[in-house]
């Protein structure tokens, strides 16, 4: 089974487009997928969001962490594609689904895997400004690596690990 894994970053912010609900507006800087078939990491650009959404549609299955809400809706811009119709996992879904709050992924990777985040989107969008195009490749590389661990370690241990508004470990169950 060919599981695809991936992340994108954006050209502008909310505050720049009037808000969450022009999430399409935000335009693609990059995004990167990892492919389980290769063991690769591929890399795209506004440029090559065709080749990115061809690979999407071409997976078995394609996990990532706020993609119904977040990244199929910036990829929206750019086809008339059904992304959300994709065999799909959704890691925030999942986990929003099971406690009925947000948790993100760098609490999670923090307190599951022990690594945190390089970098956050707003820092990514300032990047895309400077022009500094390789590292947003390699922050948003890290995010769908650290996805990928917390994606298989939740199908190994059936939970993932969190810390509440007290910094307490708490433990969501998964079933990806």
């Amino acid at each position: 089974m060919n599981v695809v894994f991936f992340d994108v970053e954006t050209q502008r912010t909310f505050d720049e487009v009037g808000g969450r609900h022009n999430t399409r507006r935000l335009g693609l800087s990059v995004a990167v997928t990892y492919s389980t078939d290769e063991g690769a990491f591929h890399h795209y650009t506004e440029g090559t969001v065709a080749d990115l959404i061809a690979r999407l549609k071409a997976a078995d299955r394609v996990v990532g962490f706020n993609v119904l809400r977040f990244d199929y809706e910036v990829l929206s811009a750019y086809t008339d594609e059904r992304l959300d119709r994709l065999p799909t996992v959704d890691m925030l879904d999942h986990i929003y689904r099971r406690l009925g709050f947000r948790v993100s992924l760098d609490n999670l990777a923090g307190a599951t895997l022990g690594i945190n985040k390089s970098a956050d989107g707003l820092q990514a969008v300032r990047w895309y400004r400077e022009g500094r195009i390789q590292e947003i490749l390699n922050y948003c590389q890290q995010d769908v690596e650290v996805t990928r661990q917390l994606y298989e370690y939740g199908q190994q241990h059936r939970h993932l690990k969190y810390r509440d508004r007290n910094y307490r470990l708490q433990m969501v169950p998964v079933n990806w």
